[in-house]
């Protein structure tokens, strides 16, 4: 009984634990897609047009993305800091 007892509570903690990162998941999950429909906003069709060839070659979008990346950032919503309980 004692054991049972213990390893309910852990299981509880543990439950607690796995929905408060949900929570926050679910929060930054929300904040990227408002962040990605302003990017897309902001950008035109021509930097649009170049993301799929960009995916097929991995090697250059790192530079290629920070280059569309760039122009819309001083017009960005401050991001909220991240906060993460292990």
């Amino acid at each position: 009984d004692l054991v049972k007892s213990h390893l309910m509570y852990a299981v509880r903690e543990e439950v607690e634990v796995l929905k408060e990162q949900i929570k926050e998941l679910v929060e930054r999950n929300s904040l990227l897609e408002r962040e990605n429909a302003l990017l897309k906003s902001l950008s035109n069709n021509d930097q649009l047009s170049q993301l799929p060839a960009q995916q097929a070659n991995p090697g250059s979008t790192s530079q290629q993305q920070a280059m569309i990346a760039q122009p819309p950032q001083p017009t960005q919503p401050p991001q909220q800091p991240n906060v993460s309980s292990a």
